[in-house]
Protein backbone atom coordinates (compact mmCIF):
# COMPACT_ATOMS: atom_id res chain seq x y z
CA UNK A 1 0.00 0.00 0.00
CA UNK A 2 1.22 3.51 -0.83
CA UNK A 3 0.84 6.66 1.30
CA UNK A 4 1.99 10.27 0.91
CA UNK A 5 2.71 12.55 3.89
CA UNK A 6 3.79 16.17 3.50
CA UNK A 7 6.49 17.97 5.47
CA UNK A 8 9.21 20.61 5.04
CA UNK A 9 13.01 20.97 5.02
CA UNK A 10 15.07 24.14 5.43
CA UNK A 11 17.89 25.69 3.44
CA UNK A 12 18.98 28.66 5.48
CA UNK A 13 15.68 30.38 6.29
CA UNK A 14 13.94 29.14 3.14
CA UNK A 15 11.55 26.19 3.43
CA UNK A 16 10.85 23.56 0.75
CA UNK A 17 7.91 21.15 0.61
CA UNK A 18 8.85 17.47 0.78
CA UNK A 19 6.48 14.59 0.02
CA UNK A 20 7.25 11.50 2.11
CA UNK A 21 6.09 8.64 -0.13
CA UNK A 22 5.88 5.31 1.71
CA UNK A 23 5.34 1.93 0.05
CA UNK A 24 4.73 -1.20 2.15
CA UNK A 25 4.73 -4.32 -0.03
CA UNK A 26 5.47 -8.04 0.02
CA UNK A 27 9.05 -9.21 0.03
CA UNK A 28 12.04 -9.63 2.29
CA UNK A 29 11.73 -7.42 5.41
CA UNK A 30 13.81 -4.36 4.66
CA UNK A 31 13.50 -0.64 5.43
CA UNK A 32 15.01 1.75 2.87
CA UNK A 33 14.96 5.58 2.77
CA UNK A 34 15.88 7.18 -0.56
CA UNK A 35 15.85 10.73 -1.91
CA UNK A 36 19.16 12.25 -0.73
CA UNK A 37 18.68 11.89 3.07
CA UNK A 38 21.43 13.02 5.42
CA UNK A 39 22.82 10.92 8.27
CA UNK A 40 20.17 12.07 10.77
CA UNK A 41 17.39 10.94 8.40
CA UNK A 42 19.08 7.61 7.63
CA UNK A 43 19.30 6.94 11.36
CA UNK A 44 15.60 7.73 11.73
CA UNK A 45 14.81 4.14 10.65
CA UNK A 46 15.69 2.84 14.11
CA UNK A 47 13.90 5.68 15.91
CA UNK A 48 10.75 5.21 13.83
CA UNK A 49 10.77 1.42 14.26
CA UNK A 50 11.10 1.59 18.06
CA UNK A 51 8.65 4.50 18.40
CA UNK A 52 5.93 2.62 16.49
CA UNK A 53 6.44 -0.57 18.55
CA UNK A 54 6.59 1.24 21.90
CA UNK A 55 3.43 3.19 21.05
CA UNK A 56 1.47 -0.07 20.94
CA UNK A 57 1.35 -0.58 17.16
CA UNK A 58 2.66 -3.40 14.97
CA UNK A 59 5.61 -2.52 12.78
CA UNK A 60 5.06 -4.08 9.30
CA UNK A 61 7.23 -7.13 8.59
CA UNK A 62 7.41 -6.22 4.92
CA UNK A 63 9.48 -4.45 2.33
CA UNK A 64 9.27 -0.74 3.25
CA UNK A 65 10.51 1.94 0.87
CA UNK A 66 10.36 5.61 1.83
CA UNK A 67 11.04 8.15 -0.94
CA UNK A 68 11.65 11.78 -0.05
CA UNK A 69 10.47 13.75 -3.07
CA UNK A 70 11.75 15.73 -4.89
CA UNK A 71 14.64 13.27 -5.07
CA UNK A 72 17.21 15.86 -6.24
CA UNK A 73 16.84 18.02 -3.09
CA UNK A 74 19.22 17.35 -0.21
CA UNK A 75 17.19 16.54 2.95
CA UNK A 76 18.48 17.43 6.41
CA UNK A 77 16.97 17.39 9.87
CA UNK A 78 15.30 15.07 12.35
CA UNK A 79 11.86 16.69 11.74
CA UNK A 80 11.22 14.00 9.10
CA UNK A 81 10.88 11.27 11.79
CA UNK A 82 7.21 12.03 12.39
CA UNK A 83 6.06 12.13 8.74
CA UNK A 84 7.94 8.89 8.03
CA UNK A 85 6.20 7.19 10.97
CA UNK A 86 2.79 8.54 9.89
CA UNK A 87 3.46 7.31 6.35
CA UNK A 88 4.26 3.76 7.56
CA UNK A 89 1.22 3.67 9.84
CA UNK A 90 -1.01 4.87 6.99
CA UNK A 91 0.45 2.39 4.49
CA UNK A 92 -0.03 -0.33 7.11
CA UNK A 93 -3.73 0.65 7.44
CA UNK A 94 -3.40 1.71 11.10
CA UNK A 95 -4.28 5.31 10.24
CA UNK A 96 -7.45 5.12 8.16
CA UNK A 97 -8.37 8.69 7.24
CA UNK A 98 -6.90 11.10 4.70
CA UNK A 99 -4.97 14.17 5.82
CA UNK A 100 -3.84 15.83 2.60
CA UNK A 101 -4.11 19.34 4.02
CA UNK A 102 -1.91 18.68 7.12
CA UNK A 103 1.88 19.06 7.26
CA UNK A 104 3.84 17.09 9.88
CA UNK A 105 7.13 17.99 11.61
CA UNK A 106 8.68 16.32 14.63
CA UNK A 107 11.47 14.14 15.98
CA UNK A 108 10.65 10.80 17.60
CA UNK A 109 12.06 9.25 20.76
CA UNK A 110 12.31 5.48 21.09
CA UNK A 111 9.36 5.48 23.52
CA UNK A 112 7.05 7.18 21.01
CA UNK A 113 7.21 10.71 22.40
CA UNK A 114 7.56 13.59 19.94
CA UNK A 115 10.56 15.84 20.60
CA UNK A 116 11.27 19.48 19.86
CA UNK A 117 13.01 20.32 16.57
CA UNK A 118 15.06 23.34 15.53
CA UNK A 119 14.03 25.72 12.77
CA UNK A 120 10.31 25.04 13.07
CA UNK A 121 9.18 28.69 12.96
CA UNK A 122 10.87 29.46 9.61
CA UNK A 123 9.43 26.21 8.22
CA UNK A 124 5.88 27.16 9.14
CA UNK A 125 6.32 30.73 7.87
CA UNK A 126 7.70 29.42 4.55
CA UNK A 127 4.77 26.99 4.16
CA UNK A 128 2.26 29.65 5.20
CA UNK A 129 3.58 31.89 2.43
CA UNK A 130 2.79 29.03 0.03
CA UNK A 131 -0.85 28.99 1.18
CA UNK A 132 -0.59 26.12 3.70
CA UNK A 133 -2.19 26.72 7.09
CA UNK A 134 -2.53 23.46 9.06
CA UNK A 135 0.36 21.81 10.92
CA UNK A 136 1.10 19.08 13.43
CA UNK A 137 4.10 19.96 15.58
CA UNK A 138 5.75 18.84 18.85
CA UNK A 139 4.22 20.35 21.96
CA UNK A 140 7.60 21.72 23.04
CA UNK A 141 7.68 23.95 19.93
CA UNK A 142 4.40 25.69 20.72
CA UNK A 143 5.89 28.82 22.30
CA UNK A 144 7.81 29.88 19.20
CA UNK A 145 4.95 29.18 16.76
CA UNK A 146 1.92 30.57 18.59
CA UNK A 147 2.72 34.14 17.51
CA UNK A 148 1.44 33.28 14.03
CA UNK A 149 -2.23 34.23 13.94
CA UNK A 150 -3.16 32.96 10.48
CA UNK A 151 -2.35 29.26 10.78
CA UNK A 152 -3.91 26.28 12.58
CA UNK A 153 -1.43 24.45 14.78
CA UNK A 154 -2.04 21.09 16.45
CA UNK A 155 0.54 20.25 19.12
CA UNK A 156 1.01 16.60 20.13
CA UNK A 157 3.23 14.96 22.72
CA UNK A 158 3.16 11.27 21.70
CA UNK A 159 2.74 9.25 18.53
CA UNK A 160 -0.26 7.28 19.83
CA UNK A 161 -2.08 10.57 20.57
CA UNK A 162 -1.55 11.63 16.96
CA UNK A 163 -2.88 8.32 15.62
CA UNK A 164 -6.03 8.68 17.73
CA UNK A 165 -6.47 12.24 16.45
CA UNK A 166 -6.01 11.26 12.80
CA UNK A 167 -8.44 8.35 13.25
CA UNK A 168 -10.93 10.85 14.72
CA UNK A 169 -11.10 9.06 18.06
CA UNK A 170 -9.67 11.95 20.06
CA UNK A 171 -9.61 15.75 19.81
CA UNK A 172 -6.30 17.55 20.21
CA UNK A 173 -6.74 21.13 21.41
CA UNK A 174 -5.68 23.72 18.87
CA UNK A 175 -2.91 26.08 19.88
CA UNK A 176 -4.21 29.50 20.87
CA UNK A 177 -2.47 32.41 19.17
CA UNK A 178 -0.47 34.61 21.47
CA UNK A 179 -0.75 38.38 21.15
CA UNK A 180 2.65 40.01 21.32
CA UNK A 181 2.66 42.59 24.07
CA UNK A 182 6.33 43.47 24.07
CA UNK A 183 7.77 43.12 27.53
CA UNK A 184 9.98 46.07 28.58
CA UNK A 185 13.63 45.13 28.43
CA UNK A 186 14.67 43.78 31.82
CA UNK A 187 18.14 45.25 32.10
CA UNK A 188 19.86 46.64 35.17
CA UNK A 189 22.41 48.52 33.05
CA UNK A 190 21.65 52.13 32.19
CA UNK A 191 23.39 55.09 30.57
CA UNK A 192 22.88 57.10 33.76
CA UNK A 193 25.62 54.96 35.34
CA UNK A 194 28.21 56.30 32.90
CA UNK A 195 30.15 59.11 34.57
CA UNK A 196 31.53 61.77 32.23
CA UNK A 197 32.22 60.70 28.62
CA UNK A 198 29.64 63.12 27.21
CA UNK A 199 31.26 63.08 23.76
CA UNK A 200 31.14 59.29 23.69
CA UNK A 201 27.49 59.22 24.78
CA UNK A 202 26.63 61.68 22.02
CA UNK A 203 28.46 59.60 19.40
CA UNK A 204 26.64 56.43 20.45
CA UNK A 205 23.29 58.26 20.40
CA UNK A 206 23.99 59.32 16.81
CA UNK A 207 25.04 55.75 15.95
CA UNK A 208 21.88 54.27 17.48
CA UNK A 209 19.66 56.83 15.75
CA UNK A 210 20.98 55.98 12.28
CA UNK A 211 22.12 52.37 12.76
CA UNK A 212 25.75 53.39 12.17
CA UNK A 213 28.85 51.32 12.93
CA UNK A 214 31.15 52.66 15.66
CA UNK A 215 34.78 52.21 16.63
CA UNK A 216 36.04 53.44 20.02
CA UNK A 217 39.75 53.95 20.65
CA UNK A 218 41.00 54.63 24.16
CA UNK A 219 43.17 53.39 27.04
CA UNK A 220 42.18 50.51 29.34
CA UNK A 221 39.61 51.40 31.98
CA UNK A 222 38.12 54.34 30.13
CA UNK A 223 34.67 52.70 29.95
CA UNK A 224 34.54 51.39 26.36
CA UNK A 225 33.16 47.97 27.28
CA UNK A 226 30.88 49.30 30.00
CA UNK A 227 29.10 51.77 27.72
CA UNK A 228 28.97 49.32 24.78
CA UNK A 229 26.95 46.82 26.82
CA UNK A 230 24.37 49.56 27.43
CA UNK A 231 23.79 50.37 23.76
CA UNK A 232 20.77 48.01 23.44
CA UNK A 233 19.02 50.07 26.13
CA UNK A 234 18.89 53.12 23.83
CA UNK A 235 17.90 51.29 20.66
CA UNK A 236 14.25 51.34 19.49
CA UNK A 237 12.10 48.35 20.39
CA UNK A 238 11.77 45.59 17.83
CA UNK A 239 8.79 45.78 15.46
CA UNK A 240 6.69 42.66 14.83
CA UNK A 241 8.39 41.81 11.53
CA UNK A 242 11.80 42.26 13.19
CA UNK A 243 10.76 39.98 16.06
CA UNK A 244 9.86 37.27 13.53
CA UNK A 245 13.14 37.74 11.62
CA UNK A 246 15.30 37.44 14.72
CA UNK A 247 13.28 34.57 16.22
CA UNK A 248 13.57 32.61 12.95
CA UNK A 249 17.37 32.89 13.05
CA UNK A 250 17.56 31.80 16.69
CA UNK A 251 15.15 28.94 15.96
CA UNK A 252 17.44 27.62 13.21
CA UNK A 253 20.43 27.98 15.54
CA UNK A 254 18.53 26.10 18.27
CA UNK A 255 19.16 28.73 20.96
CA UNK A 256 15.71 30.18 21.57
CA UNK A 257 15.06 31.33 25.17
CA UNK A 258 12.45 29.72 27.42
CA UNK A 259 9.81 32.18 26.21
CA UNK A 260 10.26 30.94 22.65
CA UNK A 261 10.34 34.52 21.31
CA UNK A 262 13.15 37.08 20.95
CA UNK A 263 11.62 40.33 22.22
CA UNK A 264 14.73 42.48 22.63
CA UNK A 265 17.40 43.54 20.18
CA UNK A 266 20.25 41.01 20.22
CA UNK A 267 23.61 41.87 21.72
CA UNK A 268 26.39 39.49 20.67
CA UNK A 269 29.92 39.76 22.05
CA UNK A 270 32.12 36.91 20.75
CA UNK A 271 35.60 36.32 22.15
CA UNK A 272 38.56 37.35 20.00
CA UNK A 273 39.58 33.69 19.53
CA UNK A 274 36.47 33.09 17.37
CA UNK A 275 36.93 31.48 13.93
CA UNK A 276 35.68 33.00 10.68
CA UNK A 277 33.12 30.18 10.28
CA UNK A 278 31.71 30.87 13.74
CA UNK A 279 31.56 34.59 13.02
CA UNK A 280 29.79 34.55 9.63
CA UNK A 281 28.24 31.07 9.77
CA UNK A 282 29.07 27.71 8.26
CA UNK A 283 29.75 24.10 9.17
CA UNK A 284 28.83 20.85 7.41
CA UNK A 285 25.19 21.81 7.86
CA UNK A 286 25.49 25.63 7.59
CA UNK A 287 24.21 27.40 10.67
CA UNK A 288 23.92 31.14 11.41
CA UNK A 289 27.07 32.81 12.71
CA UNK A 290 27.45 35.69 15.15
CA UNK A 291 26.79 38.29 12.44
CA UNK A 292 23.37 36.73 11.80
CA UNK A 293 22.60 36.18 15.48
CA UNK A 294 23.22 39.94 15.87
CA UNK A 295 20.72 40.77 13.08
CA UNK A 296 18.63 43.83 14.01
CA UNK A 297 20.87 44.29 17.04
CA UNK A 298 24.48 44.90 18.09
CA UNK A 299 27.66 42.96 17.32
CA UNK A 300 30.27 44.06 19.89
CA UNK A 301 33.90 43.18 19.17
CA UNK A 302 36.03 44.04 22.18
CA UNK A 303 39.83 44.17 21.80
CA UNK A 304 39.30 44.63 18.07
CA UNK A 305 42.93 44.15 16.89
CA UNK A 306 43.23 40.91 18.91
CA UNK A 307 40.90 39.18 16.46
CA UNK A 308 42.61 37.32 13.64
CA UNK A 309 43.08 39.56 10.61
CA UNK A 310 41.38 36.97 8.41
CA UNK A 311 38.39 36.90 10.77
CA UNK A 312 38.05 40.67 10.65
CA UNK A 313 38.27 40.76 6.86
CA UNK A 314 35.29 38.41 6.46
CA UNK A 315 33.18 41.11 8.12
CA UNK A 316 33.48 43.36 5.08
CA UNK A 317 30.79 41.70 2.96
CA UNK A 318 28.16 41.31 5.75
CA UNK A 319 28.64 44.96 6.80
CA UNK A 320 28.23 46.19 3.24
CA UNK A 321 25.42 43.91 2.01
CA UNK A 322 23.40 43.12 5.14
CA UNK A 323 23.40 39.37 4.47
CA UNK A 324 25.81 36.41 4.35
CA UNK A 325 26.06 33.85 1.56
CA UNK A 326 27.45 30.46 2.63
CA UNK A 327 28.37 28.43 -0.45
CA UNK A 328 28.55 24.64 -0.43
CA UNK A 329 28.98 22.08 -3.21
CA UNK A 330 25.26 21.36 -3.59
CA UNK A 331 23.74 24.69 -2.59
CA UNK A 332 24.20 28.26 -1.40
CA UNK A 333 22.52 29.43 1.81
CA UNK A 334 21.81 33.04 2.73
CA UNK A 335 21.29 34.48 6.22
CA UNK A 336 20.45 38.13 7.05
CA UNK A 337 23.10 40.12 8.92
CA UNK A 338 21.94 43.73 9.25
CA UNK A 339 23.65 44.61 12.53
CA UNK A 340 25.24 47.61 14.22
CA UNK A 341 28.96 46.92 14.61
CA UNK A 342 30.54 48.33 17.78
CA UNK A 343 34.30 47.85 18.02
CA UNK A 344 36.49 48.78 20.98
CA UNK A 345 40.28 48.86 21.00
CA UNK A 346 43.37 50.29 22.66
CA UNK A 347 45.59 52.63 20.65
CA UNK A 348 48.61 50.33 21.09
CA UNK A 349 49.48 46.92 22.64
CA UNK A 350 50.14 48.39 26.10
CA UNK A 351 47.11 50.68 25.76
CA UNK A 352 48.67 54.00 26.78
CA UNK A 353 49.74 55.64 23.52
CA UNK A 354 48.95 59.35 23.83
CA UNK A 355 47.95 59.06 27.52
CA UNK A 356 49.26 62.03 29.50
CA UNK A 357 49.35 60.09 32.79
CA UNK A 358 50.95 56.82 31.62
CA UNK A 359 54.10 56.17 29.62
CA UNK A 360 53.63 54.06 26.48
CA UNK A 361 56.16 51.17 26.47
CA UNK A 362 55.53 50.02 22.88
CA UNK A 363 58.00 50.41 20.05
CA UNK A 364 56.97 52.04 16.78
CA UNK A 365 57.17 48.65 15.10
CA UNK A 366 54.90 47.02 17.69
CA UNK A 367 52.33 49.80 17.33
CA UNK A 368 52.39 49.53 13.55
CA UNK A 369 51.99 45.74 13.66
CA UNK A 370 49.13 46.07 16.17
CA UNK A 371 47.19 48.64 14.13
CA UNK A 372 47.87 46.93 10.79
CA UNK A 373 45.48 44.11 11.72
CA UNK A 374 42.68 46.53 10.88
CA UNK A 375 42.74 47.22 7.15
CA UNK A 376 41.77 50.42 5.37
CA UNK A 377 38.73 48.86 3.64
CA UNK A 378 37.39 47.68 7.01
CA UNK A 379 37.98 51.10 8.60
CA UNK A 380 36.11 52.71 5.71
CA UNK A 381 33.06 50.60 6.54
CA UNK A 382 32.89 51.97 10.10
CA UNK A 383 30.91 55.21 10.09
CA UNK A 384 31.93 56.76 13.42
CA UNK A 385 35.40 56.79 15.00
CA UNK A 386 35.52 58.21 18.52
CA UNK A 387 38.41 58.88 20.90
CA UNK A 388 37.66 57.73 24.47
CA UNK A 389 39.65 59.61 27.11
CA UNK A 390 40.22 58.44 30.70
CA UNK A 391 37.52 59.44 33.16
CA UNK A 392 38.48 62.24 35.54
CA UNK A 393 38.15 61.95 39.32
CA UNK A 394 35.55 64.74 39.50
CA UNK A 395 33.40 62.89 36.96
CA UNK A 396 33.53 59.70 39.03
CA UNK A 397 32.41 61.58 42.14
CA UNK A 398 29.72 63.51 40.29
CA UNK A 399 26.35 62.69 41.87
CA UNK A 400 24.33 64.92 39.56
CA UNK A 401 20.83 63.44 39.35
CA UNK A 402 20.26 65.17 36.00
CA UNK A 403 22.46 62.70 34.11
CA UNK A 404 20.32 61.36 31.27
CA UNK A 405 19.13 57.79 31.60
CA UNK A 406 18.71 55.28 28.77
CA UNK A 407 14.96 55.88 28.43
CA UNK A 408 15.46 59.60 27.77
CA UNK A 409 18.05 58.92 25.09
CA UNK A 410 15.94 56.14 23.61
CA UNK A 411 13.02 58.52 23.07
CA UNK A 412 15.20 60.83 20.98
CA UNK A 413 16.55 57.85 19.04
CA UNK A 414 13.03 56.54 18.37
CA UNK A 415 11.91 59.99 17.22
CA UNK A 416 14.81 60.09 14.76
CA UNK A 417 14.07 56.54 13.55
CA UNK A 418 10.42 57.48 12.96
CA UNK A 419 11.55 60.41 10.80
CA UNK A 420 13.67 58.00 8.76
CA UNK A 421 10.85 55.45 8.48
CA UNK A 422 8.56 58.12 7.09
CA UNK A 423 11.20 59.45 4.70
CA UNK A 424 12.07 56.00 3.33
CA UNK A 425 8.55 54.55 3.42
CA UNK A 426 8.62 53.88 -0.33
CA UNK A 427 12.06 52.23 -0.24
CA UNK A 428 13.32 48.84 0.90
CA UNK A 429 15.57 50.32 3.60
CA UNK A 430 14.65 52.08 6.86
CA UNK A 431 17.73 53.81 8.33
CA UNK A 432 20.29 56.34 7.15
CA UNK A 433 23.12 53.81 7.45
CA UNK A 434 21.51 51.74 4.66
CA UNK A 435 21.53 54.55 2.09
CA UNK A 436 23.23 53.58 -1.16
CA UNK A 437 25.13 56.13 -3.28
CA UNK A 438 22.06 56.50 -5.47
CA UNK A 439 19.92 57.71 -2.57
CA UNK A 440 22.65 59.78 -0.90
CA UNK A 441 22.38 62.22 -3.78
CA UNK A 442 18.67 62.50 -3.14
CA UNK A 443 18.44 62.62 0.67
CA UNK A 444 21.80 64.16 1.73
CA UNK A 445 21.95 67.35 -0.31
CA UNK A 446 24.34 70.09 0.84
CA UNK A 447 24.07 73.86 0.39
CA UNK A 448 27.01 75.95 -0.86
CA UNK A 449 28.48 76.52 2.61
CA UNK A 450 28.36 72.81 3.43
CA UNK A 451 29.83 71.95 0.03
CA UNK A 452 32.85 74.14 0.73
CA UNK A 453 33.35 72.55 4.15
CA UNK A 454 32.97 69.06 2.69
CA UNK A 455 35.48 69.77 -0.09
CA UNK A 456 38.01 71.12 2.42
CA UNK A 457 37.61 68.05 4.66
CA UNK A 458 37.77 65.68 1.68
CA UNK A 459 41.11 67.11 0.53
CA UNK A 460 42.59 67.72 3.99
CA UNK A 461 41.69 64.33 5.49
CA UNK A 462 42.15 62.41 2.24
CA UNK A 463 38.70 60.77 2.33
CA UNK A 464 37.88 57.82 0.12
CA UNK A 465 34.55 57.82 -1.72
CA UNK A 466 33.12 55.43 0.86
CA UNK A 467 34.30 57.63 3.75
CA UNK A 468 32.74 60.65 2.01
CA UNK A 469 29.41 58.82 1.82
CA UNK A 470 29.68 57.74 5.45
CA UNK A 471 30.13 61.36 6.55
CA UNK A 472 27.04 62.43 4.63
CA UNK A 473 24.94 59.63 6.13
CA UNK A 474 26.05 60.47 9.67
CA UNK A 475 25.33 64.16 9.01
CA UNK A 476 21.85 63.19 7.83
CA UNK A 477 21.28 61.34 11.13
CA UNK A 478 22.52 64.30 13.20
CA UNK A 479 20.10 66.55 11.31
CA UNK A 480 17.27 64.10 12.06
CA UNK A 481 18.13 64.19 15.78
CA UNK A 482 17.96 67.98 15.49
CA UNK A 483 14.59 67.62 13.70
CA UNK A 484 15.91 69.47 10.64
CA UNK A 485 14.91 68.66 7.07
CA UNK A 486 18.22 69.93 5.64
CA UNK A 487 21.81 69.26 6.66
CA UNK A 488 23.33 72.39 8.23
CA UNK A 489 26.98 73.29 8.59
CA UNK A 490 27.04 72.27 12.29
CA UNK A 491 25.61 68.84 11.44
CA UNK A 492 28.26 68.27 8.78
CA UNK A 493 31.06 69.55 11.05
CA UNK A 494 30.09 67.09 13.79
CA UNK A 495 29.97 64.22 11.27
CA UNK A 496 33.43 65.11 9.94
CA UNK A 497 34.97 65.06 13.41
CA UNK A 498 33.85 61.44 13.74
CA UNK A 499 36.14 60.51 10.81
CA UNK A 500 39.56 61.82 11.84
CA UNK A 501 40.94 59.05 14.09
CA UNK A 502 41.82 56.72 11.24
CA UNK A 503 44.03 59.52 9.91
CA UNK A 504 45.55 60.02 13.36
CA UNK A 505 46.47 56.37 14.02
CA UNK A 506 46.70 54.67 10.62
CA UNK A 507 48.46 57.44 8.68
CA UNK A 508 51.28 58.07 11.17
Amino acid sequence: MLSVVRTCVLFGLEGFIVNVETDVSRGMPVFNIVGLPDTAIKESKERVRSAIKNSGFTFPVSRITVNLAPANLKKEGSQLDLPIAVGILTAGDIIKYEYKDIYFMGELSLDGSINKVTGLLPMIIALRDKGINKFVIPRDNVKECCILNDVEIIAVERLNELVLYLNRKMECPKVENRVINQIPQMCEDDFSEIKGQENLKRALEVAAAGGHNVMMIGPPGSGKTMISRRIPTILPKLEMDEILEVTKIYSVAGILPESGIIYDRPFRSPHHTISSASLVGGGRIPRPGEVSLAHNGVLFLDEFPEFSKHVLEVLRQPIEDGFVNIARVHSSISYPSRFMLVAAMNPCPCGFLGDSKHQCTCTEREIKRYLSKISGPLLDRIDIHIQVNPVKYNDIKNNDKNIEDSETIRKRVEKSRNIQLKRYSENSFHTNSQLSSKYIEKYCKLDDTCEKLMKYAFDKLNFSTRAYHKVLKVARTIADLDNKTRIDEKHLAEAIQYRNLDRKYWMR
